[in-house]
């Protein structure tokens, strides 16, 4: 997987970031590298926006039910207060945290610790979403993952809105999104 090397004993952090529409297995990807961090004895803190109650409160679950406890925040900030003494940090919905998430990221990393984000990466319009541009820009590492197009079934890149609702933040599942490709997306938008 990843592994950074180090050199004369000095812990080197870096930032792995997540992207891709909904429907894509980004939190799925999240949760196999957490878990398999665990299963290395690393020390491992998880968090996501406090906003996100769509499967569970406190639980980050992905679309077919993998979970993994994690800690809800309101704030990015409070990452930094709740991160100390660890290896590995996970976040999930990234899009979801205020601009600090940027700055929260580079600061783990440079105490030594490995930083995991999985975010949508642009909106329902197919603009970039909220802080994902700037994770996506300093990311050491970046796995962009694809869902299938409902429409046609070819690689798909957007989350379509079936819904009529212009506000960018719309949580939702299946009766409100589907993945599309970029010419089915482009037809409808």
């Amino acid at each position: 997987m990843f592994i950074e090397p180090h050199l004369k004993g000095e812990r080197r952090g870096w930032i792995e970031v997540i992207c891709g529409s909904m429907f894509s297995g980004k939190t799925e990807e999240l949760i196999r590298r957490l878990k398999r961090a665990r299963i290395a004895n690393l020390k491992v803190e998880i968090f996501k926006p406090a906003v996100d109650t769509r499967y569970d409160v406190q639980n980050i679950v992905s679309h077919d039910e993998t979970a993994i406890l994690s800690s809800p925040v309101s704030n990015s900030l409070n990452i930094l207060l709740l991160s100390e003494d660890v290896d590995v940090v996970g976040i999930d919905e990234a899009q979801f945290f205020d601009e600090h998430i940027v700055e929260v990221c580079e600061k783990l990393a440079q105490k030594g610790i490995r930083v995991i984000v999985a975010g949508l990466d642009m909106d329902f319009r197919g603009k970039p979403f909220g802080p994902m541009p700037e994770l996506l820009a300093i990311a050491d590492y970046i796995t962009k993952v694809h869902a299938i197009c409902m429409q046609c079934g070819n690689i798909a890149s957007y989350s379509f809105r079936k819904v009529q609702n212009e506000n960018q933040v719309l949580l939702g599942e299946k009766n409100e999104y589907e993945p599309r490709c970029r010419n089915c997306f482009l037809k409808e938008s």
